[in-house]
């Protein structure tokens, strides 16, 4: 038996990265898997490349959220496990912080991990119970410089897990979260060249200066991340709530 037969799982931000590989994680540990994203394409694609469901969903949009989970609900009966991965970042100094910047940043990281796990607890409360995960980051455990909107969204979702962790208990469900370090996806090549204009860099360095200061010596592989998702989502980690796992390669210790 698989570790996730019989789950259906809903991943935001799936199409792509991490999401992707967390997609093809959950699809070959036996989970039904619905690959949530605004990319539409690219999440037809995943989906159609693991034998899931493409739901279009914009995590800023609540009407979005709840016609996507309503969707999955109907295609495959219910949801057991929610990984919320759809995430944005973006560098900005205190003087060139907007208030648009500010609010799509919460709107994307924040407000999408509340209200995508309020529109399926009460699907998982149906099921006598689930597991969600949220993916907060290295970020969300300390400040950096000129990143202070990014690190605060990211330190807020692991209040976030941590609080409804402990409302949830007692509906059996079980909420944990991931903080990954730094992960070799396309993300990081924006990231990288956000790095380039404010440290005077040339483009690329900044990937390979911080690939080299992980302890066990490289950036992170997205199957990296996935893994320890599947693990989570599982019955292995059924005594296992309110946490937030550092995948780093040793970068953080907590």
């Amino acid at each position: 038996m698989k570790r996730l037969d019989g789950k259906v799982a809903l991943v935001t931000g799936g199409a792509r990265g991490i999401g992707r590989a967390i997609c093809e994680a959950y699809a070959q540990a036996g989970a039904k898997v619905a690959v949530a994203d605004l990319l539409e394409e690219d999440a037809q694609d995943t989906a159609d490349a693991i034998g899931g469901l493409a739901v279009t969903m914009d995590v800023t949009d609540v009407t979005s959220i709840k016609a996507g989970v309503a969707k999955v609900e109907e295609h495959f009966g219910g949801v057991d496990v929610l990984v919320n991965n759809a995430g944005i970042f973006n560098m900005a100094s205190i003087d060139k912080i907007t208030p648009e910047d500010y609010r799509r940043q919460y709107d994307v990281n924040v407000g999408g991990t509340i209200f995508a796990c309020q529109a399926v607890v009460p699907s998982m409360k149906k099921r006598g119970g689930g597991a969600i995960v949220n993916f907060a980051s290295q970020a969300g455990r300390r400040g950096e410089p000129n990143i202070a909107v990014y690190c605060s969204t990211k330190a807020a979702v692991i209040s976030i897990t941590q609080s409804l962790a402990l409302e949830l208990a007692d509906d059996n469900i079980r909420v944990n979260a991931i903080a990954p370090g730094v992960i070799d996806t396309p993300m990081w090549d924006v990231v990288d060249a956000q790095f380039a204009e404010y440290e005077n860099k040339p483009l690329g360095q900044k990937k390979r200066e911080v690939g080299d200061a992980v302890p066990l010596g490289r950036m992170g592989d997205p199957r990296d991340v996935a893994d320890p998702c599947v693990f989570l989502a599982s019955d292995e980690a059924r005594y296992i709530t309110a946490q937030t796992l550092n995948v780093d390669g040793g970068n953080w210790m907590s």
